[in-house]
């Protein structure tokens, strides 16, 4: 594959979950996903903006990812929103599921991306944010920009 064929690098991400909550631990896992959702990842339309997982059964499953029918897929797409099964090994399932008991803990998918031809997501254990610490988050967004800017206009 020569560079102007080679294709680029699909990374969906879910800028939300970073601003509504303290991310903790991330896990990386596969995802099971048919043929035509697989084409359609590739011309990176999906959104994750209103999903989350769950574990049921020692299995970790993703909900309301919303991935278009491929164009060309006619009877091959399925529903654009359906449960999808995540591969993960039975420790983290586990380890997950532990820490899932805690109050207030859930689990997000943060990012979704192609490794070595395999779509995978990055899902993470997350605490919501109170109101006080998003607006707190903003403001120290706000003052490393400017101390950026004054820096660089030193220069």
């Amino acid at each position: 594959m020569n560079k102007e064929t080679k294709p680029k690098n699909v990374s969906i991400t879910n800028r939300k979950a970073w601003h509504e909550y303290h991310i903790g631990e991330t896990f990386e896992a596969g995802i099971v996903l048919t043929g035509t959702e697989v084409k359609s990842l590739r011309t990176g339309k999906a959104s994750l903006q209103e999903s989350f997982c769950k574990v049921e059964n020692s299995e970790v499953w993703l909900y309301g990812m919303h991935i278009p029918p491929f164009e060309q897929g006619n009877r091959w797409n399925v529903d654009p929103v359906r449960p999808r099964k995540l591969l993960l090994h039975k420790g983290e399932i586990n380890r997950i599921f532990r820490q899932l008991q805690e109050k207030g803990l859930t689990l997000v998918p943060l990012k979704l991306y192609f490794s070595k031809g395999y779509a995978k997501l990055n899902i993470g254990l997350a605490r919501g944010k109170k109101l006080y610490d998003k607006r707190e988050a903003i403001a120290e967004r706000d003052t490393e920009r400017e101390r950026r800017r004054e820096e660089a206009g030193r220069y």
